[in-house]
């Protein structure tokens, strides 16, 4: 079977990208979500969860034997050689079962989740175009203030490590402004949906 059309589904945190995954699967489109991949490479047995207490020690590890996530980001957050390294570890593990997922799907298309996609995630090769979830910055600033409960100066400091809004939108191919109600998200994906299945559709014809 040909590879699906591969969507890289990305954008700012708060901007929306669950809630428009969520849309893309209610229409039936297969989604692979990169942060839930990275969690299922750390389960206790796997290679990776092995590679990162060698690199990181046991004290990474919880009582249970399962991966201490609050300990390791305080690691890597303070120093970014160990959280290269860390991702040095991660991201080919991450790369390798996104691309056994995607090969497995029956559909045109696939939207692939990777909120870090622009800050240099996993390639750009990986997708054949980029959708941006975009809304104003302000906009995810009260958004976080109120879904996480984050301060004001928190909430400045997630957005201030995260791509610009510019170089995000200078990346993307494709851009769903989610700065309105909820209610309006079927509407723009569907208008998505009928686009990526025609570009499916061109790749898939011979002529």
């Amino acid at each position: 079977m040909a590879t699906p059309l591969r969507i890289g589904l990305t954008g700012g945190i708060a901007s929306g990208k669950s809630a428009v995954a969520a849309e893309f699967q209610r229409i039936g489109i297969p989604v692979v979500d990169t942060d839930a991949l990275a969690r299922e490479v750390v389960e206790p047995g796997q290679p990776s969860l092995e590679a990162v207490v060698a690199e990181f020690g046991p004290g990474i590890l919880d009582p249970l034997g399962r991966l201490d996530r609050r300990r390791l980001r305080s690691i890597v957050f303070a120093d970014p050689s160990r959280r290269r390294a860390l991702e040095a570890i991660l991201h080919p593990a991450i790369r390798a079962l996104q691309r056994t997922r995607v090969a497995a799907t029956n559909a045109p298309y696939v939207v692939i989740a990777i909120p870090l996609l622009v800050e240099g995630g996993p390639r750009r090769d990986d997708v054949d175009r980029v959708l941006v979830i975009d809304c104003p910055r302000d906009l995810q600033l009260a958004r976080l203030l109120s879904r996480d409960r984050e301060t004001p100066e928190g909430a400045a400091a997630i957005l201030a490590a995260q791509a610009t809004r510019e170089a995000r939108l200078a990346a993307a191919d494709d851009v769903l402004d989610n700065s309105g109600p909820l209610a309006a998200l079927p509407a723009a994906v569907a208008v998505l949906h009928a686009r990526y299945l025609a570009l499916a559709a061109g790749r898939a014809d011979p002529g």
